[in-house]
């Protein structure tokens, strides 16, 4: 879903950029709640490592656009929202700068549709999700895959608003929904298992290094000290 330079006009272009700004500068007022404690801070970059190496891996979904794993859901469930959206934009930064991927111009449009509304959208599908649930480890896991497969059709719904108001590009608008929309459901697909996956082994193995563990258990403590209790 990375957009290259030039899909975007100028000023849509600018108030993508001004909307990441201002969401790095809420997210760094969230890290600093939600990491209180100095354990979770490897799993910031174990999470950012893990998106890095997802996204790297594009395909076509045609209309000149390309598709991959988002991994904002994930990122938001494990380290928190506001630290998650840090971790992709560090994320979205390298790789434009060092790799191409992604335009410089449209470095702010990558940030907003794939760091914030995928978190966001996640984020509040997950709290959503595992309010419904039982309190037990394994809602923490569905919560998760669900807000997965939501947030990245979201993601793509919100580039092709984009698109229909500041498209660069000779597409049919027609075609760009059907292509970005309708991929990136397939793909939220397999993002939702992905993350329920990651989610149910750190929650197996560690659950006091999950963030979204306090919202859907009775308790987050790790595995050892589960097992004298």
């Amino acid at each position: 879903m990375h957009v290259p330079d030039g899909f975007l006009n100028i000023p849509t272009s600018i108030a993508t950029g001004v909307i990441a700004a201002g969401g790095i500068a809420v997210a760094i007022k969230l890290a600093a709640r939600e990491l209180v404690d100095d354990r979770k801070a490897p799993m910031v970059g174990i999470v950012a490592t893990v998106v890095f190496a997802a996204q790297m891996i594009n395909f076509p979904v045609g209309a000149g656009t390309s598709g991959h794993l988002l991994g904002g859901a994930l990122a938001a469930v494990l380290v928190g929202p506001g630290t998650g959206i840090l971790c992709l934009s560090v994320v979205f930064i390298v790789q434009a700068f060092l790799f191409a991927d992604g335009g410089i111009t449209a470095l702010g449009t990558n940030i907003t549709l794939m760091g914030i509304v995928t978190v966001v959208v996640g984020w509040w599908i997950f709290r959503g999700v595992v309010a419904l649930l039982p309190r037990a480890r394994w809602s923490i896991a569905v919560a998760a895959g669900v807000g997965a497969f939501v947030s990245v059709p979201a993601a793509a719904s919100c580039f092709t608003l984009l698109f229909a108001i500041g498209g660069q590009v000779p597409v049919p608008l027609g075609s760009v929904f059907a292509a970005m929309v309708g991929w990136h459901t397939l793909i939220g697909i397999g993002e939702a298992v992905i993350t329920a996956l990651i989610v149910s082994a750190v929650l197996a193995t560690r659950p006091d290094l999950v963030y979204g563990a306090r919202f859907g258990t009775v308790s987050a403590r790790p595995a050892m000290t589960e097992a004298h209790a």
